[in-house]
């Protein structure tokens, strides 16, 4: 945000504590329509239906749970004993199969062998393999709360948007409305011809708002088609209003929440434990593995010999094998603990930003309502009646005219931000804050 709208917003919130109460304002004037919770007509377009719509849909959500499936399928893989090893052979004359039959040592035969991992090895592998999945299960978790934010993000600008595109076409009607009044007073005499080349400027110029404001609406509709797997150009209906939510939290409780809730925290936890099993399958790596090979042979002019062999693996290379590999998995055990320390910390600044983000955004969404807003619309009103009677000159009257119009976008705006805070807490605390 620009250093120079911040300024803004802080003056405006220093403003709330100097101003009278509501029942202090001697004339009634019109407030900004609050947002409406009443409800509406099946043409508007509906925000749950959006999220809906965008879980069935979204390729990134289906790509995160195809990623899980795949996962979920390694680990009987990893429980599993290798495959065992057949061999077919023979002794005796270069023709595959033929035995000579002078040579007690000639024979036909087959032999098989199985490995046997040391006791505990493949119950580790497994283990290893189930957290693989469940961190995954988090990402697809994660993928899940950030596309639903983001359809909610997107549904919150467009239909701000919306109202700002209406807010701005009504005061054209205004706008020209006191242009006229000009021309009329120039036309006899009581008037500045500049009046009137100001009024056509200002008409001009609230042209190209509704021109800039025509296409932010346009973005934020195309970006809601592209989250549920849309053509952009899809045509969408007018949005519903929006209907100011409630944070029911404290910042603490927030905090608690994130800890407990949050995708990123969680997925970190579950690539601890999978370093954890790793670098005691590590240790185990010293154990080692039995081998069983069980044999027959067919002897010519003699007895069937049969045999069984017991082999075991012997580390002698530990310092380059297996050593590394217990340092491997520790250091990577420490680096995924470093991790989730970090994420911690950023989740726990998330969360206070986008929180202090709502309640100064709740902050000046009343302060434009219940003062801001009545009261430019009073004085534009006085300014309007001091023109008609020639105590006050146009260009006052169009600046009150333009401050009235940018306070009810202004308050429009913060309804908007404000829910648009609440919605990027969702994913960090796992609740549901703004419908």
């Amino acid at each position: 945000m620009k250093s120079g709208s911040q300024l803004y917003r802080w003056i405006l919130l220093a403003l709330l504590m100097a101003l009278p109460a509501a029942g202090q304002v001697k004339k009634k004037t019109p407030t900004p329509a609050a947002p409406a919770k009443a409800s509406v007509s099946a043409q508007r377009l509906q925000l749950d239906e959006l999220v809906a719509e965008a879980l069935r849909r979204n390729p990134e959500i289906r790509a995160a749970e195809l990623r899980v499936e795949a996962l979920d399928a390694r680990v009987p893989v990893a429980k599993a004993l290798p495959d065992p090893t057949v061999s077919v052979g023979w002794m005796g004359k270069p023709v595959p199969f033929l035995v000579n039959e002078a040579s007690p040592t000639s024979y036909r035969g087959v032999s098989a062998m199985e490995t046997f991992p040391f006791p505990g090895k493949l119950k580790l592998r497994g283990k290893v393999a189930d957290r693989e999945s469940r961190a995954a299960w988090w990402d697809y978790e994660a993928a899940r709360r950030r596309v639903i934010s983001h359809v909610k993000v997107a549904y919150y600008q467009y239909a701000y948007f919306h109202k700002a595109l209406e807010i701005t076409r009504n005061n054209r009607v205004l706008l020209e409305k006191l242009t006229k009044i000009a021309e009329g007073r120039y036309e006899t005499g009581k008037g500045l011809q500049q009046d009137v080349l100001k009024g056509q400027l200002e008409l001009s110029q609230l042209l190209g708002r509704i021109t800039i404001f025509e296409e932010e609406e346009q973005t934020a509709a195309a970006r809601i088609n592209t989250l549920l797997d849309r053509d952009p150009q899809a045509p969408l209906a007018p949005p519903a209003p929006i209907v100011q939510a409630k944070l029911g939290y404290t910042l603490p409780q927030l905090y608690r929440l994130a800890q407990h809730n949050d995708a990123g925290i969680e997925k970190d936890q579950r690539l601890i434990e999978r370093d954890q099993d790793a670098l005691a399958l590590a240790h185990k790596s010293f154990d080692p593995d039995f081998s069983v090979n069980y044999m027959f042979q067919r002897m010519p002019g003699g007895p069937n010999m049969y045999g069984a062999f017991v082999g075991v693996n012997i580390p002698i290379f530990y310092k380059s094998r297996q050593r590394q590999e217990v340092l491997e998995a520790s250091r990577n055990l420490a680096s995924e603990r470093s991790s989730r320390q970090d994420r911690q910390a950023t989740v726990n600044y998330l969360v206070k930003e986008q929180y202090l983000a709502a309640q100064q955004a709740d902050k000046l969404a009343m302060l434009y309502s219940q003062a801001i807003v009545p009261q430019s619309s009073q004085t534009l009103e006085s300014s309007e009646m001091a023109y008609q009677t020639g105590k006050a000159d146009f260009l006052t009257m169009l600046d009150n005219f333009i401050n009235l119009l940018d306070f009810q976008v202004h308050y429009y705006r913060e309804i908007s931000d404000y829910q648009i805070s609440l919605v990027r807490l969702e994913p960090l605390v796992g609740v549901t804050l703004a419908k």
